[in-house]
């Protein structure tokens, strides 16, 4: 039987005072309820983690379907889940706040199947491919591929910015295929396909028909049982709520902040990986409480003042005059 490794949990108390720095009351609910899943089942594993990882020979051939559900909250140690949902923390409280808990909630449960799904098409492929049986035992565990999903998704929201990857800017573009291969490089036993997994499932979002798809069948839920309300909500978050972006937010590492009190700030890649992550989460707890039209939440960077329209002008005159 595997049994995970005594560590001194040093990243599970680093995840604790960086969530304690942001401020639970801060997080969003779904964003925190997956984080909380992720440490719950890190020290109380559904099952051994030969058990839930997920591969061609174990899934497939074994018909063990049950791991596409396990592997993506399973973690090997308390720094794998450290870096993880340190990611996803400022990731979650980003996407969470622009699409909506419900449809966040429903994003990442079409992600995290989705990408295993794809991890194992892709590892089938190679073994056709190269006739090399290896990558068909291959399992992987871990949420960084949902991770790369969300990666896609927050450079398809800002694809004028850049993101500073090892000090050096980078497109968003193409920033997730940097990250991809960087990774592979610096940490050889993290799971590039499983990574690539991810970004092609971000990219069958944004660029592909999975949208479109996700739609149609909260569509067709909420028509038949949740009534109107909730279908024009879904309608909305898979269309217009996704579209724009007002902002000056450039990626991972690269932030601009809309501020009550200032202009805005900004910083470059010039700390450290976890310096920007702890400042990025910082300056957008500043926009925490603030509304626009509708009690939608601010958008990400700076925040002009609009001029009044022609109409308006032409009504508070005629206002003006009545009174």
């Amino acid at each position: 039987m595997h049994r995970r490794q005594r560590t001194s949990h040093l990243g599970l108390l680093l995840l604790a005072s960086q969530l304690f720095q942001v401020g639970v009351d801060n997080v969003p609910p779904v964003t925190l309820a997956v984080l909380g899943v992720n440490v719950y089942l890190f020290l109380f594993p559904a099952a051994p983690l030969l058990k839930t990882c997920v591969s061609v020979q174990q899934a497939y051939w074994s018909s063990d379907w049950r791991r596409l559900l396990l592997s993506p909250f399973h973690h090997v140690d308390d720094w794998h889940l450290y870096f993880n949902m340190a990611s996803f923390l400022w990731k979650g409280m980003k996407l969470e706040r622009r699409l909506g808990g419900a449809w966040f909630l429903y994003l990442l449960s079409v992600f995290s199947l989705l990408t295993g799904l794809v991890y194992l098409l892709l590892e089938a492929l190679l073994t056709e491919l190269t006739d090399d049986p290896s990558y068909s035992m291959a399992c992987a565990v871990g949420f960084s591929g949902v991770l790369f999903a969300l990666k896609v998704l927050n450079n398809h929201y800002h694809p004028g910015g850049a993101t500073y990857v090892m000090g050096l800017p980078v497109s968003n573009r193409y920033a997730s295929w940097v990250e991809l291969v960087l990774i592979h490089i610096t940490s050889p036993g993290t799971s590039f396909v499983g990574h690539l997994a991810g970004i092609l499932v971000g990219l069958l979002y944004t660029s592909g028909p999975l949208k479109t798809i996700m739609k149609r069948c909260a569509d067709l839920v909420t028509s038949n049982g949740h009534g109107a309300h909730h279908h024009a909500y879904y309608r909305s978050a898979g269309t217009s709520g996704y579209g724009g972006s007002n902002g000056g937010y450039s990626g991972n590492f690269h932030y601009a902040a809309h501020h009550s009190t200032n202009q805005a700030a900004s910083y470059s890649g010039g700390l450290t990986e976890e310096q920007q992550l702890e400042e990025a989460i910082r300056n957008s707890l500043n926009d925490r409480g603030q509304t626009h039209g509708g009690g939608d939440p601010p958008p990400y960077g700076f925040s002009l003042p609009q001029e009044p329209s022609a109409e308006e002008m032409r009504w508070r005159r005629l206002r003006r005059f009545d009174s």
